[in-house]
C-alpha cells in the first residue's frame, strides 16, 4: 500500500528502503535515549514504518504491523509485554502501532500527521483494532503514580478483552486521583491523543528497565472514533 501526503512543510511516506528504516531508527534511539544510535529489533523488518519530515529531515516515526489471527497477535511485540489471549478471536484485523516518536522541538503537527498516516494504513487493511504500549518516561511507577490511578479509575477498557499479566514487573492501576486535571496533564501526548479518539487501557502497567519506561497496554476500536475526527482524518490524509 501507499502513505504519502503533505500538510504544509511537512510530509510523510513510509519507509521505502534500508536507508529510510536505518534514519527511523537512528531517530527513535535519539529519542529513547538521548544519544546517537541505533535503535533496531526483530520486529522491525515485519513492519511498516512511517516517516514524516520536512526541510529538517525525519522528525518523526512510527512503526505498524497488520495482525490478521491469533497466532500473528502472539508473535507481535505487545504480546511480549502482555497476555493478548482474550483478544485472539477478533472479527476483523488488529493492527499493532509502536516506537512512535518526534524529535525534540518537533511541531505539535507530527502527533496528527502520524494519525492521518495510521488512518490510511486502517482503511486500507480492514482494521478494527488498534493496539501498543504507551509509555511514561522514566521506570520508577512512583513519578507517574496519579496519572496511573486515573488510568484505572477513567479509561480501563472492558473486561473481556483486558490483557493478562506477562511482565516480570508490573503495577497495577490504583490509588487516589487527588488531582485529576494534574494527573491528566501528566499522560504521555500520545495516550492523551489514544484516549481522546475513545481508547482504553488495561488493568496494570509495565516496568521496562530497558527503555527506563513504564508503559500501559492502549487500545482504540476503530468503530469508537467520533465521526467527525475520522473525516478530518481522512481528509488530511487525501
Amino acid at each position: 500500500m501507499t502513505v504519502s501526503f503533505h500538510k504544509g512543510r511537512l510530509g510523510v511516506r513510509l519507509a521505502r528502503t534500508p536507508d529510510d528504516l536505518a534514519a527511523c531508527q537512528a531517530l527513535r534511539h535519539a529519542c529513547f535515549f538521548g544519544a546517537p544510535g541505533v535503535d533496531a529489533d526483530a520486529y522491525d523488518p515485519l513492519c511498516q514504518h512511517v516517516m514524516i519530515g520536512g526541510d529538517a529531515g525525519l522528525v518523526g516515526t512510527c512503526r505498524v504491523m497488520v495482525l490478521r489471527d491469533g497466532a500473528a497477535l502472539r508473535a507481535s511485540y505487545t504480546a511480549s509485554a502482555y497476555d493478548l489471549s482474550p483478544l485472539a478471536n477478533y472479527a476483523r484485523p488488529v493492527m499493532e502501532v509502536g516506537r512512535f516518536c518526534a524529535a525534540p522541538g518537533a511541531s505539535a503537527d507530527v502527533l496528527r500527521l502520524a494519525w492521518g498516516a495510521l488512518t490510511g494504513i486502517v482503511d486500507a487493511e480492514g482494521a478494527g483494532l488498534l493496539i501498543g504500549c504507551s509509555s511514561f518516561p522514566g521506570a520508577n511507577p512512583a513519578q507517574h503514580a496519579a496519572a496511573l490511578a486515573l488510568l484505572g479509575q477513567y479509561h480501563r477498557g472492558p473486561v473481556s478483552q483486558l490483557p493478562g499479566v506477562r511482565a516480570a514487573q508490573v503495577v497495577p492501576l490504583t490509588g487516589p486521583v487527588p488531582d485529576r486535571r494534574a494527573a491528566l496533564a501528566g499522560l504521555p501526548p500520545l495516550l492523551r491523543s489514544y484516549l481522546g479518539l475513545g481508547g482504553w487501557v488495561g488493568d496494570h502497567a509495565v516496568i521496562d528497565k530497558v527503555m527506563n519506561t513504564v508503559h500501559v497496554f492502549t487500545a482504540l476500536s476503530v468503530d469508537a472514533v467520533p465521526a467527525a475526527r475520522a473525516r478530518a482524518l481522512r481528509a488530511l490524509a487525501g
